[in-house]
């Protein structure tokens, strides 16, 4: 059973980042800017997540599958990838704790999966999403 999630994901190596937010919240500008840094584009503004295995897997919709919305360009057509492992999830648009709590999750489709949040505008977001996952890598 897949379910439809109102996110942004992308690849970093061999794992998947969910970017979760409202409307506005910075989802795809983030995802440009990690894929500048040279991640690959899953899906943009909705994610089909369906539990595999005690894993969470992530793929486009059929409708929007290699194309991004760049806010003041329009729709464009991207290279990407069909399917993902999620193994991070990083949550955008509400509150930043300057010292977080370690170790907390989010539950998707009946499977736990780490949970950061960070602001998507913030200069240094891109490289806290990749140490983020850094440490996401040394748990597994």
């Amino acid at each position: 059973m897949s379910l439809r999630i109102h996110a942004t994901t992308i690849a970093i190596g061999e794992l998947g980042v969910m970017l979760i937010g409202p409307s506005g919240s910075g989802k795809s500008d983030l995802a440009l800017r990690l894929i500048d840094r040279g991640a690959r584009l899953v899906s943009d503004d909705y994610t089909a997540v369906r539990a595999v295995a005690g894993g969470l897997r992530a793929t486009a919709p059929d409708t929007i599958a290699g194309k991004i919305e760049v806010r003041g360009i329009g729709i464009r057509a991207m290279p990407y990838i069909d399917e993902i492992a999620v193994a991070l999830v990083i949550r955008l648009g509400g509150a930043v704790a300057r010292m977080p709590e370690r170790n907390e999750s989010t539950v998707i489709a009946g499977i736990a999966v780490p949970v950061v949040a960070l602001d998507a505008f913030a200069a240094s977001a891109p490289i806290k999403v990749e140490l983020a996952l850094r440490d996401v890598r040394e748990t597994l």
